[in-house]
């Protein structure tokens, strides 16, 4: 595995069930679908570091964020995740550039404004930095999420579902941007979708889980025209039957 790569193996029986081998290459983009309390956000929450797994050990970047034989555990601050989630998650009474100044504290104070308005300028949102997320429709706070997020210079990006609250319009629009942004920043992306079109879309690879389990990891065309047995299929929701 590249060093500037993801790996991540986690695996406890209870309370959450977990059976997880994954890794991502920089640069790459792992989508990780399956149905609904299935595990995923459990799963980008562990690498995150927001929840520890009775066993596991998650290598990010060439540093060890995680390794419960070793006893290492990197606290959130430590681990180098930008997070993105579904219902963005922003200060409401902080505007959108100080929204992602505030994920900034690895700069010094004086270069926060300045590097925070270049991410808003990444996202699209120039000349919007003074607004509060109450006058910013949803497509425009999940932009902010996102320059909150490369605020951290992520060594990886999470994204747990995040455009599933905005319509289709703004979401393709989301997709492109992120696309760019994917070829600018070079780091694992790993995205949680329950939309097959969207993971099939933009992801290299999808891996599908349930009940904790990965059943399959592919190219999104191979998976979704030949899961590998009928929990996979099931997993998917895909119908197999003749037609």
């Amino acid at each position: 595995m590249d060093e500037t790569g993801l790996t991540v193996d986690l695996h406890q029986a209870a309370p959450i069930p977990l059976a997880v081998a994954l890794t991502c290459a920089a640069g790459e983009m792992l989508a990780l679908v399956g149905p609904s309390g299935s595990g995923k956000t459990t799963v980008l929450r562990t690498i995150a570091g927001l929840y520890q797994p009775r066993e596991g050990r998650v290598r990010c970047g060439g540093t060890v964020w995680l390794d419960s034989a070793a006893g290492i555990a990197l606290p959130p601050h430590q681990r180098r995740a930008g997070l993105v989630f579904q219902h963005y998650a922003l200060f409401p009474h902080m505007t959108a550039l100080a929204n992602v100044a505030a994920a900034m504290g690895h700069r010094p104070a004086a270069e926060r404004a300045a590097a925070a308005g270049r991410l808003l300028a990444l996202v699209h949102l120039a000349g919007l930095e003074a607004r509060y997320p109450a006058e910013l429709s949803g497509g425009q706070q999940q932009r902010v999420a996102l320059a909150r997020a490369l605020a951290r210079d992520p060594a990886v990006l999470l994204l747990d579902e995040p455009f599933s609250a905005v319509d289709r319009r703004v979401r393709r629009e989301l997709h492109a941007e992120l696309a760019a942004i994917r070829t600018a920043i070079r780091v694992p992306i790993l995205l949680v979708t329950h939309d097959l079109d969207e993971a099939a879309g933009l992801a290299d690879r999808l891996a599908v889980i349930d009940r904790g389990d990965i059943l399959q990891v592919g190219v999104p065309a191979d998976v979704l025209a030949r899961p590998a047995n009928e929990r996979v299929a099931q997993a998917l929701d895909l119908d197999l039957s003749p037609s």
